[in-house]
């Protein structure tokens, strides 16, 4: 019998698609077109002649690391579309094979009989991480044998029903309360503090670049309510109008009205989308800025924490942050509610010299020193 690879799957909760042209098939007709190959290649091996690097955003870097330690031979990610999916998803990815699966409909946690009949064709993976707002439980069930990790990403713990948080072998938290959280739905849940986006952190994507500080303050967030951009404004609202701030947003639907509120405080905001730009883009934004900033309080540990540190700035984080705040150090950065975020500006900025974030996000929450945390919890299991 031919060896099973050892695969992770990591099913992110985006989805896209508003259910026009779909074929809303049985799970044994997804499963003869997967087996006949008319919805993608099967699982293979990553092409290991070529040198791995753990790179791109927090959904890349978790399988890619365990790609690169050994621990897994296949890497797979799996995202939603409420409608016709691709028949072939990818990119030419030589580590990262991307899928794209028609959703039964659009409510979470999202059910999928294209999944369930992937899953059934070439069996379930080694390792399958869950993010979000989850899977139904069928697709859970079809993956018994799987080693199943889920993480939330935003702030509650738990963003799935007991039907479907009930089959995880481990949970990953942002924070102490959050594990908590854990334990009082299921009593003997493994979990342990190991967000997915200010850890396994790609000291390879985000580094320094020597490029002049054309920005003050740079906030990388979503356009949308929850990442308190509100917050920002009113600290420059209270600032020199020479404080000058840059905003990425990658997605959301608050672009115009985060825009028409700079125009009518009159503060020196710059803005990048959305739609999004390139981590190398990214990253040349965040080299540009002496400062990065997160200030949502409902939210769960934001990658960018990490990102910018290892890019060279420090963090000024609001100070009722719900996740991520172990990440702020007297070295990475500092905190500040956000009726005194202006005089936590001010501060940072009069001690730049002082901080040394970069070694300190090297020495502990690179992917190297994940990993190992990983594969020790999970061969303890």
């Amino acid at each position: 019998m031919k060896r099973a690879l050892r695969r992770i799957v990591v099913i992110s909760d985006f989805q896209e698609g508003d259910g026009q042209g779909a074929r809303f098939e049985s799970v044994s007709w997804f499963r003869a077109q997967w087996l006949l190959g008319k919805r993608g290649p099967a699982p293979r091996a990553a092409n290991r002649n070529q040198y791995i690097e753990v790179r791109g955003g927090y959904l890349e870097r978790l399988p890619l690391a365990l790609l690169k330690s050994g621990l897994a031979e296949c890497a797979e990610i799996w995202t939603h579309r409420f409608g016709a999916a691709p028949l072939i998803a990818g990119d030419g990815d030589p580590f990262l094979t991307r899928r794209v699966f028609q959703m039964n409909g659009p409510e979470a946690p999202f059910a999928s009989n294209d999944m369930l009949g992937h899953i059934l064709a070439f069996g379930p993976p080694s390792i399958l991480c869950v993010w979000g707002l989850g899977v139904s439980e069928d697709i859970l069930l079809a993956c018994r044998d799987s080693y199943k990790i889920y993480n939330s990403i935003d702030a509650p713990a738990l963003r799935v029903p007991v039907s479907v948080s009930r089959h995880f072998d481990l949970i990953l938290t942002g924070a102490a309360w959050q594990s908590a959280a854990v334990h009082e739905r299921h009593p003997n849940m493994r979990t342990s503090i190991m967000p997915i986006g200010p850890e396994f952190a790609s000291e390879l994507t985000f580094r320094p670049l020597n490029l002049p500080k054309v920005y003050d303050i740079v906030y990388v967030a979503a356009a949308q309510p929850y990442k308190r951009h509100d917050i920002l404004f009113e600290a420059l609202n209270k600032l020199p109008r020479t404080f000058r701030a840059l905003c990425v947003c990658g997605y959301g639907e608050m672009g115009d009205t985060l825009r028409q509120q700079v125009k009518e405080l009159a503060i020196n905001v710059d803005f990048i989308g959305p739609p999004g730009v390139s981590f190398d883009d990214v990253n040349r934004l965040i080299n540009q800025a002496r400062i990065g900033v997160v200030c949502g309080i409902n939210d769960g540990a934001p990658a960018i924490l990490t990102e910018y540190m290892l890019a060279g700035i420090p963090v000024l984080a609001n100070s009722q942050l719900s996740c991520g705040l172990q990440y702020i150090t007297p070295q990475t950065g500092r905190v500040a509610s956000g009726s005194q975020f202006a005089e936590g500006l001010r501060e940072v900025m009069a001690n730049l010299p002082t901080f040394n974030p970069r070694p300190v996000v090297l020495d502990n929450w690179t992917w190297p020193h994940t990993v190992g945390r990983l594969a020790s919890i999970i061969g303890r299991s």
